[in-house]
């Protein structure tokens, strides 16, 4: 991590950081028994994977923030099938390619 100096005056910049981290401890970090540091680092990483890739933002017209390129062209085709990520918290329901 590297600090980084915010400009003077900027009482908005902490609404932000409070969202994210609330997010964090809400969803990921609470439901989870976390067994020594290598897990504490370990879920965030996998709920960020989840949050930027995987999960739809009500914000953004329910679209992903940034999707695997992988994805197929039609999505009305294919059997659904379902994704998990740690134990099964996380969960991405998706389309196979036809």
């Amino acid at each position: 991590m590297k600090a980084l100096a915010l400009p003077p005056k900027s009482p908005n910049l902490n609404a932000y950081a409070e969202c994210g981290v609330r997010s964090v401890k809400e969803e990921c970090v609470a439901k989870l028994t976390l067994f020594g540091e290598r897990s504490l680092k370990r879920a965030p990483h996998h709920y960020e994977l989840h949050y930027h890739g995987e999960r739809n933002h009500q914000g953004k017209d329910n679209l992903l923030l940034f999707p695997a390129p992988a994805l197929p062209l039609n999505r009305k085709q294919g059997k659904v099938r379902c994704r998990e990520r740690q134990g099964g918290l996380l969960k991405y329901y998706e389309r196979e390619a036809a």
